[in-house]
């Protein structure tokens, strides 16, 4: 069983599905992949369902088949046993050893409800514990237009692990400086250092074009673009303007003048030492030149550490969540603070002394 990558006929859109062992499509799979496509969920998260229900289908085929004869909370109990007994198609017997962690495991789940909810409003009969509903309920306070969502319901997920909060790990200073002194070449350092300095995803870095990029006025524009030759993908629906500073402008046009010369493209960063010459960069390219720069840096890094970094340094230095959120472009302020709450006891110190909540204590004082 696989998941295979279809390329739509003459929009050239891509999307995946799920083929069983006899390469034909795995139906209620197809179906529920094929809407999230229609509605323009970005292929990255099309192909991360793809893998996960093949799992569900892997662990138990006749849900792949007859989605509402058998379904029930066993089910979906059977599956988290098995992804929780095996990492990477591997048993685990050892109860010490590494398996699928919480949060992974709600990544599957996510999945799996979404594929029975789907098929619960297409008017498959599923079981009615797989798809739970609540009020919604607001307490004594009843807002504007109260009288619009009363009585609404909205779904929730029955089953989920507790998962761990992790912070999003980050670089120190002196390591993003070795990172940068590891790039060759003009292109790779002012990518990075584009990254490190505006909190930007790989995908919205890899998609800019020469106009994105306003030196007179300091500022680079992230434009979602479903055409970008490279399958780069903004994640974002409305195009975001962020400052940049002298010296990343500076950089840009010493990367133009000595790098990148007479080539035409209208991308920013192209091939520009391996064939096809001045097509743009591609992910698979980027990654080998992340696995050079761990190598010569000696940095255990990714490119995502980098934005993580970024925002905890905003935050650190007093800048608004509001604020941080509309430079990660983020669609809402509820998932920065979900993300960037690792800020250590020091951290909050430092946030009430300039607030004035406690006096500065000045230089010298203990601890």
């Amino acid at each position: 069983m696989i998941i295979h990558r279809i390329v739509v006929p003459g929009s050239g859109a891509e999307t995946w599905t799920v083929l069983d062992d006899n390469f034909a499509p795995v139906a209620p799979a197809e179906d529920c992949l094929a809407y999230l496509a229609a509605i323009e969920r970005s292929p990255n998260t099309v192909r991360a369902y793809a893998a996960r229900l093949k799992l569900l289908v892997r662990v138990s085929p006749a849900e792949g088949r007859r989605v509402g004869d058998r379904a029930g909370v066993e089910t979906v109990a059977s599956f988290v046993s098995w992804l929780r007994a095996h990492a990477d198609n591997v048993i685990v017997l050892d109860a010490s050893a590494a398996r699928r962690s919480e949060a992974t495991v709600n990544r599957h789940l996510a999945a799996l409800f979404s594929f029975y909810d789907y098929h619960a409003r297409a008017g498959v009969a599923l079981a009615s514990d797989l798809v739970a509903w609540r009020r919604v309920s607001r307490g004594s306070y009843k807002p504007f237009l109260h009288h619009v969502t009363k009585g609404r319901e909205v779904p929730t997920r029955p089953l989920r692990l507790r998962a761990p909060r992790r912070g999003p790990a980050t670089l120190a200073p002196e390591q993003v400086v070795a990172v940068l002194a590891a790039c060759e070449h003009l292109r790779d350092r002012f990518l990075l250092a584009l990254l490190g300095e505006t909190g930007m995803r790989i995908g919205q870095a890899l998609g800019l074009r020469h106009s994105d990029f306003v030196s007179r006025e300091r500022t680079v524009r992230i434009v979602p673009r479903a055409d970008n030759a490279n399958r780069a993908r903004a994640k974002t629906r409305a195009t975001h303007s962020l400052p940049v500073s002298v010296p990343l402008v500076r950089l840009y046009s010493e990367y133009m003048h000595v790098d990148y010369g007479d080539l035409d493209s209208d991308y920013v960063f192209v091939n520009l030492w391996a064939e096809p010459l001045g097509r743009p960069l591609r992910y698979q390219a980027v990654a080998s030149l992340v696995r050079r720069l761990r190598a010569r840096s000696g940095v255990e890094f990714n490119l995502h550490m980098l934005r993580h970094t970024r925002a905890t340094e905003w935050l650190r230095q007093g800048v608004a969540i509001e604020v941080v959120s509309k430079l990660l472009t983020h669609a809402s302020v509820a998932t920065t603070s979900g993300t960037y709450v690792h800020l250590s006891a020091e951290d909050v110190r430092a946030e009430l002394e300039r607030a004035g909540v406690w006096p500065d204590p000045g230089p010298g004082a203990s601890s």
